[in-house]
């Protein structure tokens, strides 16, 4: 068990859980990139989003966004060698494929963001701070890349976190695996049905 939380004073921050990465007719589902972890993070997590708001908490969709431009999207060097299949219109504000999936609508705050970490170059910080938030329950994709970046520049910023470690997924089950060992000592972790028995969110 964690140390006890205030869930009025918590959000449930789920990274990347979007249409171009978890929908057949997304970027991801189009080039059959994807796999049955992932499919399943959506309805995993929405119990937890559901208790921590029935507790005044909240919940916050950080969302992966490639900038169009004028010769397509702005992409960095090494994810464009990654995911060559990407091209226009894929993860673009107020597309399709750049919506949070609809497991999961609606946020209460949806967080734009174009690298790994939630925090970078976004307004993460400035919405928890003004609602009072000092921890955040973790889940999303991928384990190795946003979740992990998010979640060690929260524990730079001291806000705590909690990782939901079946809240959160890899392309590969050994990765997923090495990554949370690895965030043994930022943050601490529990599957998802062990948040959802914690004795702050049955009172």
């Amino acid at each position: 068990m964690t140390d006890r939380l205030d869930p009025a004073r918590c959000a449930v921050l789920t990274i990347d859980l979007q249409n171009d990465f978890l929908h057949p007719d997304g970027a991801y589902g189009r080039a059959g990139q994807g796999t049955d972890a992932i499919a399943a993070l959506p309805e995993r997590v929405k119990p937890v989003v559901d208790a921590v708001r029935a507790k005044g908490g909240h919940y916050i969709s950080a969302q992966f966004t490639l900038v169009p431009g004028s010769d397509g999207p702005l992409i960095a060097p090494h994810l464009k060698q990654l995911r060559p299949f990407l091209t226009k219109g894929d993860f673009e504000p107020g597309a399709f494929g750049h919506q949070l999936v609809d497991a999961l609508q609606s946020a209460d705050f949806t967080v734009e963001k174009v690298a790994y970490s939630a925090f970078y170059q976004t307004r993460l910080e400035f919405i928890l701070r003004k609602l009072g938030i000092d921890t955040l329950i973790v889940g999303g994709i991928v384990t190795n890349g946003g979740v992990a970046s998010t979640v060690r520049d929260a524990h730079l910023r001291d806000i705590h976190t909690v990782l939901l470690s079946d809240g959160c997924a890899a392309f590969k089950p050994e990765v997923h695996e090495a990554t949370l060992v690895s965030l043994g000592s930022v943050t601490p972790q529990q599957t998802c049905a062990d948040f959802l028995a914690r004795p702050e969110l049955a009172q």
